[in-house]
Protein backbone atom coordinates (compact mmCIF):
# COMPACT_ATOMS: atom_id res chain seq x y z
CA UNK A 1 0.00 0.00 0.00
CA UNK A 2 2.34 2.88 -1.29
CA UNK A 3 5.41 1.09 0.79
CA UNK A 4 7.79 1.60 -2.21
CA UNK A 5 6.62 5.19 -2.95
CA UNK A 6 9.18 8.13 -2.48
CA UNK A 7 8.62 10.14 0.79
CA UNK A 8 8.69 14.09 0.40
CA UNK A 9 11.94 14.00 3.39
CA UNK A 10 14.51 11.76 4.03
CA UNK A 11 17.06 13.15 6.99
CA UNK A 12 19.53 11.62 9.36
CA UNK A 13 17.80 9.59 11.98
CA UNK A 14 18.22 10.05 16.00
CA UNK A 15 16.98 6.12 16.06
CA UNK A 16 18.86 3.14 17.29
CA UNK A 17 18.63 0.52 15.02
CA UNK A 18 19.47 -2.65 16.86
CA UNK A 19 20.70 -4.47 14.08
CA UNK A 20 21.84 -8.21 13.02
CA UNK A 21 21.90 -11.31 15.12
CA UNK A 22 22.68 -11.43 18.54
CA UNK A 23 22.83 -14.06 21.13
CA UNK A 24 20.95 -14.67 24.43
CA UNK A 25 17.38 -13.08 25.70
CA UNK A 26 16.10 -9.70 26.65
CA UNK A 27 13.33 -8.40 27.78
CA UNK A 28 11.63 -5.46 25.75
CA UNK A 29 9.19 -3.18 27.46
CA UNK A 30 6.08 -2.14 25.86
CA UNK A 31 3.69 1.30 26.60
CA UNK A 32 0.44 0.07 27.32
CA UNK A 33 -2.57 2.31 28.68
CA UNK A 34 -0.67 3.99 31.89
CA UNK A 35 1.67 1.28 32.17
CA UNK A 36 3.65 -1.39 30.59
CA UNK A 37 3.83 -5.00 28.76
CA UNK A 38 7.22 -7.03 28.77
CA UNK A 39 8.07 -9.61 26.57
CA UNK A 40 11.88 -11.78 26.42
CA UNK A 41 12.84 -12.44 22.92
CA UNK A 42 15.79 -14.30 21.46
CA UNK A 43 18.09 -11.52 20.25
CA UNK A 44 19.42 -13.93 17.59
CA UNK A 45 16.20 -13.29 15.35
CA UNK A 46 15.42 -9.43 16.22
CA UNK A 47 16.38 -7.69 13.03
CA UNK A 48 15.62 -4.15 13.78
CA UNK A 49 14.76 -2.51 17.07
CA UNK A 50 13.65 0.82 17.23
CA UNK A 51 14.91 2.44 20.96
CA UNK A 52 15.25 6.35 20.96
CA UNK A 53 18.65 7.45 21.24
CA UNK A 54 19.56 9.89 23.91
CA UNK A 55 17.62 12.97 22.05
CA UNK A 56 18.10 16.43 23.25
CA UNK A 57 15.00 16.61 25.76
CA UNK A 58 13.94 20.08 27.06
CA UNK A 59 13.57 20.91 30.36
CA UNK A 60 12.37 24.03 30.42
CA UNK A 61 9.47 24.27 28.27
CA UNK A 62 7.69 27.45 28.16
CA UNK A 63 11.21 29.41 28.03
CA UNK A 64 12.29 27.15 24.78
CA UNK A 65 8.58 28.22 23.42
CA UNK A 66 9.24 31.45 23.84
CA UNK A 67 12.02 31.74 22.59
CA UNK A 68 11.09 29.84 19.53
CA UNK A 69 8.17 32.77 19.63
CA UNK A 70 10.98 35.76 19.35
CA UNK A 71 13.31 33.83 17.08
CA UNK A 72 10.62 32.20 14.28
CA UNK A 73 11.06 31.36 10.69
CA UNK A 74 10.20 33.14 7.95
CA UNK A 75 8.02 35.66 9.72
CA UNK A 76 8.66 38.39 12.12
CA UNK A 77 8.37 37.85 16.20
CA UNK A 78 5.02 37.00 17.42
CA UNK A 79 4.53 39.82 19.27
CA UNK A 80 5.34 42.37 15.90
CA UNK A 81 2.13 40.03 14.36
CA UNK A 82 -0.57 41.14 16.50
CA UNK A 83 -2.35 44.40 16.74
CA UNK A 84 -2.78 45.61 20.46
CA UNK A 85 -6.24 46.57 19.58
CA UNK A 86 -7.53 43.68 17.61
CA UNK A 87 -8.87 40.35 18.77
CA UNK A 88 -7.16 37.19 18.89
CA UNK A 89 -7.62 33.72 17.75
CA UNK A 90 -5.37 30.50 18.98
CA UNK A 91 -6.33 27.52 17.51
CA UNK A 92 -5.53 24.63 19.67
CA UNK A 93 -5.87 20.71 20.05
CA UNK A 94 -8.64 18.49 21.59
CA UNK A 95 -7.92 15.76 24.53
CA UNK A 96 -6.88 13.11 21.91
CA UNK A 97 -3.66 14.67 21.32
CA UNK A 98 -1.13 15.14 24.01
CA UNK A 99 0.60 18.09 22.72
CA UNK A 100 1.57 20.30 25.75
CA UNK A 101 -1.04 22.96 24.75
CA UNK A 102 -1.07 24.58 28.59
CA UNK A 103 2.30 25.02 27.79
CA UNK A 104 2.52 27.00 24.48
CA UNK A 105 -0.68 28.53 25.64
CA UNK A 106 1.48 30.19 28.84
CA UNK A 107 4.27 30.96 26.43
CA UNK A 108 1.73 32.61 24.01
CA UNK A 109 -0.29 34.83 26.19
CA UNK A 110 2.58 36.17 28.10
CA UNK A 111 3.80 37.13 24.99
CA UNK A 112 0.79 39.12 23.57
CA UNK A 113 0.55 40.83 27.18
CA UNK A 114 3.94 42.10 26.19
CA UNK A 115 2.44 43.43 23.16
CA UNK A 116 -0.17 45.09 24.92
CA UNK A 117 -3.39 42.11 24.67
CA UNK A 118 -5.36 42.26 27.03
CA UNK A 119 -6.91 38.78 27.97
CA UNK A 120 -10.67 39.84 27.19
CA UNK A 121 -9.09 40.10 23.21
CA UNK A 122 -8.12 36.49 23.34
CA UNK A 123 -10.54 33.74 22.51
CA UNK A 124 -8.73 30.00 22.48
CA UNK A 125 -10.71 27.73 19.93
CA UNK A 126 -10.42 23.82 20.40
CA UNK A 127 -10.05 22.30 17.18
CA UNK A 128 -12.32 19.10 17.50
CA UNK A 129 -12.82 18.39 13.36
CA UNK A 130 -15.50 15.82 13.89
CA UNK A 131 -14.38 14.67 17.57
CA UNK A 132 -17.35 15.02 20.50
CA UNK A 133 -17.19 17.88 22.98
CA UNK A 134 -14.78 18.00 25.32
CA UNK A 135 -15.64 17.80 28.94
CA UNK A 136 -15.07 20.61 31.55
CA UNK A 137 -12.21 18.30 33.07
CA UNK A 138 -10.58 17.53 29.99
CA UNK A 139 -10.39 21.43 28.62
CA UNK A 140 -9.10 22.06 32.39
CA UNK A 141 -6.14 19.18 31.71
CA UNK A 142 -6.01 20.45 27.99
CA UNK A 143 -5.78 24.41 28.38
CA UNK A 144 -4.55 24.58 32.28
CA UNK A 145 -6.69 25.53 34.81
CA UNK A 146 -4.98 29.06 35.02
CA UNK A 147 -6.06 29.60 30.94
CA UNK A 148 -9.42 28.63 31.49
CA UNK A 149 -9.81 30.95 34.54
CA UNK A 150 -8.17 33.81 32.46
CA UNK A 151 -9.15 33.22 28.62
CA UNK A 152 -12.84 32.46 26.72
CA UNK A 153 -12.26 28.82 25.69
CA UNK A 154 -14.88 27.78 22.84
CA UNK A 155 -15.21 24.45 21.21
CA UNK A 156 -15.52 24.29 17.50
CA UNK A 157 -18.45 21.97 16.45
CA UNK A 158 -18.30 21.28 12.45
CA UNK A 159 -21.90 20.40 12.49
CA UNK A 160 -23.58 23.70 13.85
CA UNK A 161 -23.76 26.05 10.71
CA UNK A 162 -23.83 29.37 12.66
CA UNK A 163 -20.44 28.90 13.77
CA UNK A 164 -19.16 28.72 9.84
CA UNK A 165 -18.79 30.75 6.99
CA UNK A 166 -17.20 30.03 3.46
CA UNK A 167 -14.11 31.08 2.82
CA UNK A 168 -13.36 29.84 -0.80
CA UNK A 169 -13.38 26.35 -3.00
CA UNK A 170 -9.84 25.02 -3.65
CA UNK A 171 -9.23 23.51 -6.82
CA UNK A 172 -10.13 20.41 -5.82
CA UNK A 173 -13.42 21.50 -5.84
CA UNK A 174 -14.34 21.68 -1.45
CA UNK A 175 -16.08 24.62 -0.32
CA UNK A 176 -13.93 25.63 2.31
CA UNK A 177 -16.14 26.79 5.31
CA UNK A 178 -14.58 27.81 8.61
CA UNK A 179 -15.38 28.58 12.50
CA UNK A 180 -16.42 32.07 12.12
CA UNK A 181 -14.50 33.56 15.16
CA UNK A 182 -11.32 32.54 13.22
CA UNK A 183 -12.38 34.20 9.77
CA UNK A 184 -13.29 37.84 11.88
CA UNK A 185 -10.42 37.79 14.07
CA UNK A 186 -7.80 40.17 13.51
CA UNK A 187 -5.10 37.38 14.53
CA UNK A 188 -4.97 33.67 14.00
CA UNK A 189 -1.92 31.68 15.87
CA UNK A 190 -1.93 27.89 15.31
CA UNK A 191 -0.64 25.82 17.81
CA UNK A 192 -0.21 22.10 17.77
CA UNK A 193 2.36 19.24 17.17
CA UNK A 194 4.20 17.40 14.37
CA UNK A 195 3.26 13.88 13.91
CA UNK A 196 2.98 11.45 11.32
CA UNK A 197 -0.67 10.97 9.54
CA UNK A 198 -1.42 7.89 7.75
CA UNK A 199 -3.90 10.21 5.32
CA UNK A 200 -2.58 13.48 5.47
CA UNK A 201 1.26 12.58 5.81
CA UNK A 202 2.30 14.48 8.38
CA UNK A 203 -0.11 16.11 11.23
CA UNK A 204 0.52 19.56 12.90
CA UNK A 205 0.56 22.64 11.01
CA UNK A 206 -2.77 23.15 8.60
CA UNK A 207 -4.09 20.85 10.01
CA UNK A 208 -5.50 22.80 13.05
CA UNK A 209 -7.30 24.86 10.66
CA UNK A 210 -8.46 21.59 8.07
CA UNK A 211 -9.92 19.49 9.72
CA UNK A 212 -9.82 21.76 13.22
CA UNK A 213 -12.00 24.04 12.88
CA UNK A 214 -14.06 23.36 9.31
CA UNK A 215 -17.33 22.08 8.73
CA UNK A 216 -18.15 18.51 8.45
CA UNK A 217 -19.08 18.90 4.86
CA UNK A 218 -15.38 20.26 4.31
CA UNK A 219 -13.43 17.63 6.22
CA UNK A 220 -15.48 14.52 4.14
CA UNK A 221 -14.57 16.52 0.74
CA UNK A 222 -11.05 16.52 1.83
CA UNK A 223 -10.37 13.29 3.62
CA UNK A 224 -12.47 11.65 0.39
CA UNK A 225 -9.63 12.58 -1.61
CA UNK A 226 -7.86 9.26 -0.01
CA UNK A 227 -10.22 7.06 -2.42
CA UNK A 228 -9.19 6.65 -6.21
CA UNK A 229 -10.58 4.07 -7.77
CA UNK A 230 -7.60 2.98 -10.55
CA UNK A 231 -5.59 1.90 -7.42
CA UNK A 232 -5.39 -1.03 -5.44
CA UNK A 233 -7.90 -1.68 -2.89
CA UNK A 234 -9.28 2.13 -4.06
CA UNK A 235 -6.71 3.51 -1.73
CA UNK A 236 -5.07 6.48 -3.30
CA UNK A 237 -0.90 5.68 -2.57
CA UNK A 238 -0.25 9.30 -2.71
CA UNK A 239 -2.15 9.30 0.47
CA UNK A 240 -0.11 7.47 3.59
CA UNK A 241 2.29 8.63 6.56
CA UNK A 242 5.56 10.92 5.53
CA UNK A 243 4.00 11.86 2.15
CA UNK A 244 3.65 14.90 1.27
CA UNK A 245 4.56 15.56 -2.68
CA UNK A 246 1.75 15.29 -4.57
CA UNK A 247 -0.56 14.08 -1.69
CA UNK A 248 -4.40 15.71 -2.73
CA UNK A 249 -5.50 15.63 1.07
CA UNK A 250 -2.55 17.62 1.96
CA UNK A 251 -2.55 19.74 -0.89
CA UNK A 252 -6.32 20.54 -0.73
CA UNK A 253 -5.24 21.59 3.36
CA UNK A 254 -3.04 23.94 2.48
CA UNK A 255 -5.23 25.59 -0.14
CA UNK A 256 -8.19 25.57 2.41
CA UNK A 257 -5.73 27.07 5.00
CA UNK A 258 -4.44 29.40 2.81
CA UNK A 259 -7.71 31.15 2.82
CA UNK A 260 -7.57 32.02 6.06
CA UNK A 261 -4.09 33.62 6.14
CA UNK A 262 -3.50 32.18 9.94
CA UNK A 263 -0.48 35.19 10.93
CA UNK A 264 1.90 32.81 13.08
CA UNK A 265 2.15 29.19 13.64
CA UNK A 266 3.84 27.53 16.49
CA UNK A 267 3.96 23.99 16.83
CA UNK A 268 6.26 21.46 18.80
CA UNK A 269 8.37 18.26 17.73
CA UNK A 270 8.07 15.65 20.35
CA UNK A 271 9.74 12.22 21.09
CA UNK A 272 7.90 9.09 20.72
CA UNK A 273 7.31 9.32 24.50
CA UNK A 274 5.86 12.35 24.48
CA UNK A 275 8.79 14.71 25.52
CA UNK A 276 9.75 17.97 23.89
CA UNK A 277 12.39 17.56 21.75
CA UNK A 278 11.72 20.82 19.76
CA UNK A 279 10.20 23.57 18.75
CA UNK A 280 8.97 25.20 15.12
CA UNK A 281 7.41 28.92 15.28
CA UNK A 282 6.53 31.08 12.54
CA UNK A 283 5.35 30.71 8.91
CA UNK A 284 2.35 28.59 9.14
CA UNK A 285 3.50 26.56 5.98
CA UNK A 286 7.55 27.08 6.20
CA UNK A 287 7.61 26.78 9.94
CA UNK A 288 5.02 23.67 9.90
CA UNK A 289 7.51 22.13 6.64
CA UNK A 290 10.94 22.14 8.96
CA UNK A 291 8.78 20.91 11.75
CA UNK A 292 8.26 17.89 9.26
CA UNK A 293 11.88 17.38 8.54
CA UNK A 294 12.85 17.55 11.90
CA UNK A 295 10.48 14.96 12.98
CA UNK A 296 11.79 12.82 10.20
CA UNK A 297 15.14 12.77 11.34
CA UNK A 298 14.12 11.89 14.68
CA UNK A 299 11.42 9.74 14.53
CA UNK A 300 11.81 7.98 10.91
CA UNK A 301 13.22 5.51 10.56
CA UNK A 302 15.48 4.08 7.01
CA UNK A 303 15.26 0.27 6.84
CA UNK A 304 16.47 -2.35 4.21
CA UNK A 305 14.52 -5.12 5.04
CA UNK A 306 11.34 -6.37 5.92
CA UNK A 307 10.69 -8.57 9.11
CA UNK A 308 8.98 -11.68 9.46
CA UNK A 309 7.21 -10.22 12.40
CA UNK A 310 6.87 -6.94 13.98
CA UNK A 311 5.92 -6.83 17.80
CA UNK A 312 4.88 -3.53 18.87
CA UNK A 313 2.81 -1.01 21.11
CA UNK A 314 0.59 2.16 19.93
CA UNK A 315 2.77 3.73 22.69
CA UNK A 316 0.31 4.11 25.52
CA UNK A 317 -1.91 6.53 26.44
CA UNK A 318 -3.34 8.64 25.01
CA UNK A 319 -2.24 6.77 21.79
CA UNK A 320 -4.01 4.23 22.63
CA UNK A 321 -7.03 5.74 24.32
CA UNK A 322 -9.07 3.61 21.72
CA UNK A 323 -9.36 1.28 18.77
CA UNK A 324 -9.66 4.47 16.40
CA UNK A 325 -6.42 6.52 17.96
CA UNK A 326 -4.40 3.02 18.24
CA UNK A 327 -4.54 1.92 14.57
CA UNK A 328 -1.83 4.25 13.85
CA UNK A 329 0.22 1.48 14.89
CA UNK A 330 -0.88 -0.87 12.62
CA UNK A 331 -0.32 2.51 9.67
CA UNK A 332 3.33 2.65 10.58
CA UNK A 333 4.14 -1.13 11.35
CA UNK A 334 3.20 -2.51 8.35
CA UNK A 335 6.09 -0.40 6.88
CA UNK A 336 8.32 -3.03 8.51
CA UNK A 337 6.61 -6.25 8.15
CA UNK A 338 6.74 -8.53 4.99
CA UNK A 339 3.45 -8.95 3.17
CA UNK A 340 2.12 -11.48 4.78
CA UNK A 341 3.55 -11.61 7.88
CA UNK A 342 2.88 -11.16 11.27
CA UNK A 343 1.56 -7.98 13.56
CA UNK A 344 1.63 -8.45 17.67
CA UNK A 345 0.17 -4.62 18.61
CA UNK A 346 -0.22 -4.04 22.69
CA UNK A 347 -2.82 -1.41 22.94
CA UNK A 348 -5.34 -0.85 25.99
CA UNK A 349 -8.01 1.02 25.07
CA UNK A 350 -9.75 1.54 27.65
CA UNK A 351 -12.38 3.95 25.35
CA UNK A 352 -12.66 1.04 23.14
CA UNK A 353 -16.25 1.49 21.41
CA UNK A 354 -15.53 5.03 20.88
CA UNK A 355 -16.57 6.72 18.56
CA UNK A 356 -18.85 4.26 17.75
CA UNK A 357 -19.42 5.26 14.13
CA UNK A 358 -15.66 3.79 13.50
CA UNK A 359 -16.12 0.24 15.31
CA UNK A 360 -19.28 -0.35 13.85
CA UNK A 361 -17.29 -0.10 10.30
CA UNK A 362 -14.71 -2.49 11.81
CA UNK A 363 -16.90 -5.38 12.24
CA UNK A 364 -18.33 -5.75 8.67
CA UNK A 365 -16.81 -8.63 6.75
CA UNK A 366 -17.72 -7.93 3.42
CA UNK A 367 -14.93 -5.39 2.70
CA UNK A 368 -16.24 -4.32 -0.71
CA UNK A 369 -19.41 -3.49 0.47
CA UNK A 370 -17.33 -1.11 3.01
CA UNK A 371 -15.62 0.11 0.00
CA UNK A 372 -18.75 0.73 -1.78
CA UNK A 373 -20.31 2.62 1.37
CA UNK A 374 -17.37 4.59 1.92
CA UNK A 375 -17.45 5.92 -1.75
CA UNK A 376 -21.28 6.61 -1.50
CA UNK A 377 -20.89 8.26 1.34
CA UNK A 378 -17.28 9.02 2.75
CA UNK A 379 -16.95 9.46 6.61
CA UNK A 380 -13.14 9.63 8.14
CA UNK A 381 -13.93 6.74 10.49
CA UNK A 382 -15.12 4.43 8.14
CA UNK A 383 -12.78 4.80 5.76
CA UNK A 384 -9.94 4.73 8.39
CA UNK A 385 -12.12 1.38 9.46
CA UNK A 386 -11.65 -0.23 5.63
CA UNK A 387 -8.21 1.09 5.55
CA UNK A 388 -6.91 -0.99 8.91
CA UNK A 389 -9.47 -3.85 7.56
CA UNK A 390 -7.24 -4.24 4.45
CA UNK A 391 -3.65 -3.85 6.05
CA UNK A 392 -5.23 -6.79 8.81
CA UNK A 393 -6.08 -8.53 5.68
CA UNK A 394 -3.08 -8.35 3.94
CA UNK A 395 -1.05 -9.90 7.08
CA UNK A 396 -0.69 -13.64 7.99
CA UNK A 397 -2.04 -13.06 11.17
CA UNK A 398 -2.46 -9.56 13.64
CA UNK A 399 -2.48 -10.09 17.37
CA UNK A 400 -4.43 -7.35 19.51
CA UNK A 401 -2.74 -7.41 23.21
CA UNK A 402 -5.53 -5.67 25.46
CA UNK A 403 -8.30 -6.27 28.42
CA UNK A 404 -10.27 -9.89 28.28
CA UNK A 405 -13.35 -7.37 28.28
CA UNK A 406 -12.27 -6.22 24.75
CA UNK A 407 -11.43 -9.74 23.71
CA UNK A 408 -15.05 -10.54 21.30
CA UNK A 409 -14.40 -7.11 19.72
CA UNK A 410 -11.33 -7.91 18.43
CA UNK A 411 -12.09 -11.11 17.03
CA UNK A 412 -15.06 -9.52 15.00
CA UNK A 413 -11.81 -6.90 13.49
CA UNK A 414 -10.29 -10.13 12.07
CA UNK A 415 -7.65 -9.76 14.63
CA UNK A 416 -6.71 -12.32 17.44
CA UNK A 417 -7.04 -11.26 21.01
CA UNK A 418 -4.56 -11.76 23.94
CA UNK A 419 -4.07 -10.66 27.38
CA UNK A 420 -0.22 -10.55 27.44
CA UNK A 421 2.20 -9.99 24.99
CA UNK A 422 3.92 -13.42 26.07
CA UNK A 423 0.58 -14.94 24.82
CA UNK A 424 0.64 -13.51 21.80
CA UNK A 425 4.17 -14.27 20.98
CA UNK A 426 3.34 -18.35 21.73
CA UNK A 427 0.55 -18.00 19.31
CA UNK A 428 2.67 -16.43 16.47
CA UNK A 429 4.70 -18.90 17.42
CA UNK A 430 3.11 -22.04 16.95
CA UNK A 431 2.29 -19.99 13.67
CA UNK A 432 5.76 -19.55 12.28
CA UNK A 433 6.29 -23.20 13.67
CA UNK A 434 4.07 -24.81 11.38
CA UNK A 435 5.30 -22.94 8.32
CA UNK A 436 8.70 -24.50 9.05
CA UNK A 437 10.02 -21.04 9.62
CA UNK A 438 12.87 -21.22 11.91
CA UNK A 439 14.86 -18.44 10.62
CA UNK A 440 12.60 -15.76 11.20
CA UNK A 441 13.39 -11.96 11.38
CA UNK A 442 11.54 -9.76 14.09
CA UNK A 443 11.61 -5.75 14.38
CA UNK A 444 10.42 -4.51 17.90
CA UNK A 445 8.72 -0.80 17.79
CA UNK A 446 7.85 -0.10 21.04
CA UNK A 447 6.15 3.64 19.95
CA UNK A 448 4.73 1.94 16.69
CA UNK A 449 2.25 4.86 16.53
CA UNK A 450 4.68 7.54 16.67
CA UNK A 451 7.43 5.47 14.32
CA UNK A 452 7.60 5.45 10.50
CA UNK A 453 10.05 2.88 8.98
CA UNK A 454 10.56 4.15 5.32
CA UNK A 455 11.48 1.34 3.55
CA UNK A 456 14.80 2.06 1.08
CA UNK A 457 15.56 -1.54 -0.42
CA UNK A 458 13.29 -2.89 -3.49
CA UNK A 459 14.75 -6.65 -2.82
CA UNK A 460 11.98 -7.79 -0.17
CA UNK A 461 14.18 -11.31 0.14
Amino acid sequence: MGRDDDYCFISPVSYKLRKGRLKGMKSFEFPYGTGTQSLVLDEQHIQYHFTSTQTKETAHEEEAIRYSLRHPIDSRPLVDCVKPGGTVVIIVSDVTRAVHTDRMLRAIVAELEEAGVADDQITVLVALGTHRQQTKEETAAVCGRDMMRRLNIVQHDCHDENQLVSVGTTSYGNDVRLNRLAVEADTVILTGAVSFHDMAGFGGGRKAVLPGIAGYDTIMTNHALALNPDCPYGMDPRCDAGKLSDNPIHCDMMEGVAFLKPAFLVNLVLTAEGKLHDVVSGDWQTAWQEGCRRLLALDGVPIEHLSDVVIGSAGGHPKDINLYQATKAHMNAVFAVKPGGILILAMACPDMYEPADFTDWFFRDDLDEVLSAVRQHFTIPAFSAYKTRCLIRMMKEVYIVTDRAYFEVIRRTGEIPAETMEEAWQMAQKTLQAENKTDYTVTVMPYAAATLPVYQKRDRS
